[in-house]
């Protein structure tokens, strides 16, 4: 199944489906394609909005958190959104919590699965190493539970991204921004209806953040999936797509 990506008034993002609107915002590293399994199941039933959020377009002294909600506030504003479902994964659920926080009206429940916004030990706490292939390849792999997942393309752009002046500052600084924007003051006042999906083996954000997520957020439940890294919609999609089908199913019938 084919997607099209769009681009208008400076923004590029893939919109299919029609119904509730269920944006999804991708990581650090992360592409669009991330999501092509939740694209694929719920663009039947869904309007289903993914943003390319600007990692490597914007000014670096802009490239932080803040600048990335900034971004996803003008695109907000610019489709007329509203009453959204919003999905975040790693980077982009720290963008999906500021979001909520600051828009509370525009989100009617949140999905967080590998967030950041507590705790994060990018790339095994150490930033790749530039020009060196092998060991970009094994600290990509080090984001799932299988090796295998990390495929020769994904390696590819990381590689690339890391072999890129700008794009390497940029992801520097917006790294640190992440680590500074510290959210466990704040989350308590999300009071949404919210889903927090994460893999048992993640290590850029250990299960201990997922049950500090589920303490700090009062309307909040906790589901796990097993031999599963950090991105669960990429490593294990038909198990996140169930458990995301039931929470979705839960906001209907409460609705």
């Amino acid at each position: 199944m084919q997607f099209n990506e769009k681009e208008e008034n400076g923004f590029r993002y893939i919109e299919e489906g029609e119904g509730e609107t269920l944006m999804l915002l991708h990581g650090l590293f992360g592409a669009l394609s991330n999501f092509r399994h939740i694209l694929q199941k719920f663009s039947a039933n869904y309007r289903v909005v993914i943003p390319l959020l600007p990692i490597f377009d914007l000014p670096v002294l802009n490239s932080t958190v803040k600048g990335l909600v900034r971004h996803v506030e003008r695109f907000v504003e610019h489709k007329k959104l509203s009453r959204m479902i919003l999905l975040g994964n790693s980077l982009g659920g720290h963008v999906a919590q500021l979001y909520t926080l600051a828009n509370p009206e525009k989100v009617r429940a949140l999905i967080l699965t590998g967030s950041s916004g507590l705790y994060e030990n990018t790339f095994g706490g150490s930033f790749p190493k530039r020009g060196s292939y092998d060991f970009i390849k094994q600290k990509t792999e080090y984001t799932f539970y299988k090796p295998e997942t990390a495929t020769k393309e994904l390696v590819d752009e990381v590689f690339e991204i890391c072999n890129n002046n700008g794009k390497a500052i940029r992801v520097l600084n917006m790294a640190r921004s992440a680590i500074k924007e510290n959210l466990s003051d704040e989350i308590p006042r999300i009071t949404q209806p919210t889903l927090l999906i994460w893999g048992k083996q993640d290590t850029i954000t250990p299960p201990d953040v997922a049950m500090e997520f589920n303490k700090l957020i009062p309307n909040s439940q906790l589901v796990w999936v097993d031999e599963c890294g950090h991105a669960p919609m990429m490593e294990k999609p038909e198990e996140f797509n169930f458990i995301l089908e039931r929470f979705l199913n839960e906001l209907k019938t409460a609705a």
